[in-house]
């Protein structure tokens, strides 16, 4: 007895018909009568013939006899036959029908697929490039018609095709979501029946049958139990039917790709769902104020709806800054409070850079800092606030500066002490000439004397820059990666099938259908 082994890699096993004739003996006299109208002469032909077969010899001299009876003209066409014959409209039928499939086949379309991908990167390409949510004013000034980038861009085609807002715009969805079509196609026409094929049992029914496949080998003596059992532990899932058996393994790699197309569906959609359900906004707030969440966001899309959440007031209770031993400002941190409708505190946090606040679905983001108001004392009396204004200076560090004026305010030109400051750890003032005149921490409680005015920094009020927004599509984008992640990793698994069958000594014969 011999064992046939054949280790395949590919999931289409050629499984060839083998057609049998058995012996059998049958006489026809039928003889049809003509009943039409017409005459018509039925001629008969009787055929005698033998027949050999692999079930053996026994019906060897044997004749098979068949009469086959012709007539000069065709039968007549039965009910069934003439309901089944198409009438006019059946070709508009057949094209309405094959219509789907010709959608499909153009979707699922390799090149097309990869031209849509190819314009999506370069749509979010353009959107990086391009700054977003500007006034038009600010696009009017960028891009003039005076002077177009490349020769013909300006700020037509920015405002015309919704690129100041890209990633909400009908081109870009409308390209993702036929980048999305195409996915679903290729998935439905391709990797769905590949999955279907490789989960088919083949169990191969001849021993030439596996003698054409790729890799195959005899292994004399063999048991066909024997080698199930030393699959099984190499991993193989093994079917036995007969003398037939079918091992596989790694169907999971069949059903990676499958994977893989429904995560980039997911990340597609989850990123759809953030450039049109978010909102978002951005606030600068003195440390002791408050502000609503609703009055800061902003809608992003067609699909931004508002929660209960957005009612909630929000109060700035501290703002206090980290410094460096260089004196550099390292870290910056906000004290919230969250209050309801009613007045009732429901969530306080300190949060600051890489560490935000989450309630209700909004989030807020601790981004920057600003200096609000100088507090001083100014002869005993106060205190008073004194505005702190930015100023302009070259590079990227902050500068402020307030004005205290000393003297006839109601002169034209008004004359004072002046106080500059690069954060909240230290003032820097000057006298009415403009002249250095000393640097004081606020909190110190250290007078100082300019022009006859006596000073006192009793505080830096800070400003938090706070930005707000809602994001629903986060959790689709993140499950969407992980998944592509776990799905890329599965398609390494290989699929492998393993048919084998035992060949009996009476099919080493000539005339077996093992060849």
């Amino acid at each position: 007895m011999e064992t046939l082994l054949n280790p395949s890699k590919t999931p289409n096993l050629f499984i060839p018909k083998t057609h049998l004739f058995k012996p059998y003996f049958r006489h026809s006299n039928f003889n049809p009568q003509p009943h039409s109208s017409f005459n018509r002469r039925p001629v008969s032909i009787t055929i005698t013939c033998k027949v050999k077969t692999s079930q053996g010899r026994k019906n060897d001299g044997k004749n098979i006899s068949k009469k086959i009876v012709l007539t000069d003209s065709a039968p007549e066409l039965s009910n069934e036959e003439i309901k089944a014959k198409p009438k006019g409209g059946g070709k508009a039928w057949g094209v309405i029908k094959k219509f789907p499939k010709r959608v499909l086949a153009i979707l699922s379309n390799l090149p097309l697929a990869i031209g849509e991908m190819f314009t999506v990167a370069g749509l979010m390409a353009l959107g990086t490039a391009i700054d977003q949510g500007e006034s038009p004013e600010y696009y009017f000034q960028k891009y003039p018609e005076e002077n177009p980038i490349f020769g013909f861009f300006t700020w037509r085609w920015v405002l015309t095709l919704g690129f100041d807002h890209m990633f909400s715009s009908p081109v870009f969805l409308g390209t993702l979501i036929l980048l999305g079509t195409s996915l679903m196609a290729c998935t439905y026409t391709t990797q769905i029946p590949l999955v279907k094929v490789a989960r088919r049992w083949s169990f191969l029914q001849s021993a030439d049958s596996i003698r054409k496949q790729e890799f195959s080998d005899t292994l004399p003596q063999a048991s066909v139990s024997d080698l199930g059992v030393i699959l099984m532990g190499a991993g193989y899932e093994v079917f036995l039917k007969g003398p037939s058996l079918y091992a596989f393994k790694g169907l999971a790699g069949r059903f990676a790709p499958i994977g893989v197309h429904l995560a980039m569906l997911l990340i597609m959609a989850g990123g759809t769902l953030s450039a049109t359900g978010s909102f978002r906004g951005s606030v600068t707030v003195p440390q002791g104020l408050n502000f609503v969440m609703g009055d800061v966001l902003g809608p992003t899309g067609f699909l931004s709806t508002p929660t209960e959440a957005f009612n909630t007031e929000v109060h700035v209770n501290k703002f206090y800054m980290d410094y460096y031993d260089s004196g550099e400002v390292s870290q910056f941190h906000t004290d919230l409070s969250l209050f309801d409708m009613n007045g009732k505190e429901v969530m306080r946090k300190t949060l600051s850079v890489n560490d935000p606040l989450r309630y209700g679905g909004i989030t807020i983001y601790q981004t920057d800092w600003s200096f609000s108001a100088l507090q001083i004392l100014k002869d005993g009396e106060g205190p008073f606030n004194l505005a702190m204004a930015p100023l302009t200076i070259n590079g990227d560090k902050k500068l402020f500066g307030t004005f205290l004026p000393v003297g006839d305010t109601d002169s034209s030109n008004v004359k004072g002490i002046s106080m500059l400051a690069r954060d909240l750890q230290s003032i820097v003032l000057y006298d009415k000439q403009g002249k250095f005149a000393g640097v004081r921490r606020p909190n110190s409680k250290l007078p100082i004397e300019i022009d006859g005015t006596k000073i006192v920094i009793v505080d830096a009020i800070g400003s938090s820059g706070l930005d707000l927004k809602t994001d629903p599509g986060v959790p689709a984008v993140y499950a969407g990666f992980g998944a592509l992640m776990l799905t890329t990793c599965i398609s390494y698994l290989s699929h492998a099938q393993v048919p084998e069958i035992v060949e009996s000594s009476i099919s080493k014969k000539p005339d077996s259908i093992g060849g």
